[in-house]
């Protein structure tokens, strides 16, 4: 089912649906996953094609631009090991023998990094 100005909506053949936004780039068609019909809506689909035309018409590949965001919002998560070596590094002046005699970084390092040091602090409850 096409909505106009490259907004699709396929039908899969597992009963699901999916919106795409479809485009020509340099005489190739592309076309763009926009989200399930169940986690975006007509609207939300429209204003996304919406923002992508207006990618697109400035020259850029949309496919390729989304993955460039998302590259850049990966580089700007803060991960907790990074948090927490960070505020080590700069309290450790300020410690008994540079933290070495009590090893204040020691139950960090051996209980709470290895499971959660790679996730990001805002995903952390």
């Amino acid at each position: 089912m096409c909505d106009g100005a490259g907004l699709l909506l396929h039908k899969r053949k597992d009963g699901g649906a999916q919106w795409l936004y479809r485009y020509t780039l340099h005489g190739l068609r592309r076309e763009m996953g926009l989200g399930a019909l169940r986690d975006v809506s007509l609207k939300q689909a429209r204003e996304l094609a919406t923002g992508w035309r207006f990618v697109l018409r400035e020259g850029r590949d949309p496919i390729k631009e989304r993955n460039k965001q998302k590259r850049e919002a990966i580089s700007n998560l803060h991960y907790l090991k990074d948090i927490a070596v960070d505020a080590f590094e700069s309290r450790k002046a300020e410690l008994k023998d540079d933290g070495k005699a009590c090893d204040w970084f020691l139950p960090l390092r051996l209980h709470i990094l290895p499971k959660l040091g790679c996730l990001p602090v805002s995903e952390i409850t």
